[in-house]
C-alpha cells in the first residue's frame, strides 16, 4: 500500500527533491574540543528522517535515527530510535513512540514484498544471513509471503544464537531448519537469500553461489561482484531517492562506493560508469502499481536493493497508534498545560 501510495506521487520526504532518505550527523574520527562526539570507527551516526504519507495515512512525522556500535558495551542496542507523528494541518503532535520494534517490522516488510513479486515460483529454500533483530524481522516477513518453503537455512557469526534461533524456528514452522557452517553453504542452492548483517559487515558471496532463479534481498550490504550486478536484474525500493544521494554526493571524491556505504554506493557507481543503464533498474513501486513486471522468468537471478525509506516509518507507525487509540493503550501528554 505504501509502495503504491509513494508510485502515485502521494507522499513526501526531505531535501529538494522530497527523496531524501534522511539527513544525518556526521561525526569526525578526532575533534581538538574536549567531550566532542567522534565517531572511531564505532558507527556512531544520527539520522532525521522526515516525511508526509497520504492516502488513508494522511500524517506527517519522523524517525529519530540514533546509532552507535558501543551501545553494545552498555547493555544496550546498536540503535536506539523514536518516531514522532503529527497533524500534516496543525503541525501537532500526535503520537511519540519507541521505535526500535516498528523499524522492525517495516525493515522485515520490505524484503518480502519483494519477494511476493520476484521469487521465483514454489520457492523451497530461504537463507537468512544474520538472524539478529533485522534479520529475524526480515525471515519472519518473508516466510509469511513464501508459501511453499521447505527448508529454512540460517547463517550468523554467532553460531550458538544461530542454534537457538533454529529451535524457535522448528517449533514455529515445523520446517526443516538448518545452522549452515559458511555464506556458501547458506547460499548455495537457495531460492531466496535474505543478508542482514551489522554495521560494515558485508558478506562476500561468489557468483556461482547464487543459482539460477534465486532472489537475493539487501536490506544490508553484501560483497558481490561486478558480473553478479550486471548480469542479474536489479530491483531497488526507490530509484528516485538514489539519485537524491548522486546530486549530494556528485562531487566528493572517490565516487559514490566510498562514500555512500554498502551494495547502494556500488550501485550507483556502476550506473554512473554505463556499466549498470537506469532504464534497466526496476523500481518496487512500479510494480506494486501494475506499471512494471515483476518476474520474468524462473530462470533470471534478482537482486533487490533497499535503502529504507520514512513513509515505511509513518505506515506503520501511524497502524500503531489507531490501534492504541482503539484499545486504550499509551499515556496522553498534555503539552501546552492548561489551555482552558
Amino acid at each position: 500500500e505504501t509502495m503504491g501510495l509513494m508510485e502515485d506521487g502521494d507522499f513526501l520526504m526531505g531535501g529538494p527533491y522530497n527523496d531524501a532518505h534522511g539527513l544525518m550527523l556526521y561525526f569526525p574520527k578526532k575533534s581538538p574540543i574536549e567531550n566532542f562526539p567522534v565517531n572511531n570507527a564505532r558507527d556512531r551516526r544520527f539520522i532525521a528522517m522526515p516525511a508526509y504519507l497520504g492516502g488513508r495515512f494522511h500524517v506527517c512525522g519522523e524517525k529519530w535515527y540514533g546509532s552507535n556500535l558501543a551501545n553494545r558495551e552498555k547493555g544496550l542496542p546498536r540503535s536506539i530510535l523514536t518516531t514522532v507523528l503529527n497533524d500534516p494541518d496543525t503541525g501537532a503532535p500526535l503520537a511519540i513512540m519507541s521505535a526500535n520494534a516498528l523499524s522492525a517490522a517495516r525493515t522485515g516488510a520490505i524484503p518480502a514484498v519483494g519477494a511476493k513479486y520476484f521469487a521465483r515460483n514454489q520457492a523451497e529454500t530461504v537463507s537468512a544471513i544474520g538472524i539478529g533483530v533485522i534479520g529475524r524481522a526480515c525471515l519472519e516477513a518473508l516466510m509469511d509471503v513464501l508459501k511453499s518453503i521447505r527448508e529454512i537455512r540460517l547463517c550468523d557469526i554467532d553460531e550458538a544464537a544461530a542454534k537457538r534461533y533454529a529451535e524457535e524456528l522448528r517449533e514455529k514452522y515445523k520446517e526443516s531448519v538448518k545452522v549452515a557452517a559458511s555464506v556458501e553453504e547458506a547460499v548455495r542452492g537457495s531460492d531466496v537469500v535474505n543478508v542482514a548483517t551489522s554495521g560494515s559487515v558485508s558478506p562476500r558471496i561468489e557468483d556461482e553461489w547464487l543459482k539460477e532463479g534465486a532472489l537475493l534481498t539487501l536490506p544490508a550490504s553484501a560483497d558481490i561482484s561486478e558480473t553478479l550486478m550486471m548480469d542479474s536484474r536489479i530491483v531497488v525500493d526507490n530509484w528516485e531517492m538514489y539519485e537524491a544521494y548522486a546530486e549530494e554526493l556528485r562531487n566528493a571524491k572517490g565516487g559514490f562506493g566510498k562514500n555512500l556505504s554498502g551494495i547502494c554506493g556500488f550501485m550507483m557507481d556502476l550506473v554512473w560508469d554505463g556499466k549498470i543503464r537506469k532504464e534497466d533498474i526496476t523500481g518496487l513501486g512500479d510494480v506494486a502499481a501494475g506499471k512494471a513486471e515483476g518476474r520474468h522468468d524462473d530462470k533470471e537471478k534478482v537482486i533487490f536493493i533497499m535503502d529504507g525509506m520514512p513513509i515505511e516509518d509513518l505506515a506503520w507507525g501511524y497502524t500503531i497508534y489507531r490501534n492504541a487509540l482503539e484499545q486504550g493503550i499509551g499515556k496522553r501528554l498534555n503539552l501546552w498545560g492548561d489551555l482552558t
